[in-house]
């Protein structure tokens, strides 16, 4: 396949423009992505979360509200928060894509991946419904089996009961 000259143009010149505008995306493209990373706070102020560009999770602070929350929801306001943070990033790392490549196959490969938006009442750091349904009984608990008889200590054990009183 030859190459479009325009009047006037070697091939050299044309692959030394070509060499310059691939920099110029990498390094566009290298700045947008460095920016990409998300930090997110649930509704209530309990959990900021800061992702990196590649998703790592940078920083988790927990505010006062937090111990109030009980280990289940703390733990469900935490992941709510990350994903949130891993939905953003993606989004950005794909736009800085798209903005760089253009609408390309390329594009549409990368924003393939992006992950699902939740469903749109999902608030995980949300307090439960004073109607909610009370948590289900704790299973009986077995009775403790019979312990076997203490033995009378014999007399070479009862001479040392002088030293040890236990």
């Amino acid at each position: 396949m030859q190459p479009n000259l325009g009047p006037g143009e070697d091939f050299q010149l044309l692959l030394e423009r070509q060499v310059r505008e691939m920099q110029s995306k990498a390094a566009a493209l290298n700045e947008a992505l460095s920016s990409a990373g998300a930090t997110v706070r649930t509704r209530d102020g309990s959990v900021t979360v800061t992702l990196a560009p590649n998703g790592a999770l940078t920083n988790l602070e927990l505010g006062h509200r937090a111990c109030e929350l009980g280990p289940a929801r703390l733990t469900a306001a935490i992941m709510g928060a990350v994903r949130d943070a891993q939905r953003q990033t993606a989004r950005a790392v794909a736009d800085s894509f798209a903005t760089i490549n253009g609408d390309s196959e390329s594009t549409e490969m990368v924003r393939s991946f992006l992950p699902p938006d939740p469903p749109p009442d999902a608030d995980f750091a949300a307090p439960e419904s004073a109607e909610a349904a009370p948590p289900p009984p704790a299973p009986p608990v077995p009775p403790a089996p019979p312990s076997a008889p203490r033995r009378r200590p014999v007399a070479e054990d009862r001479a040392d009961d002088e030293s040890n009183p236990w």
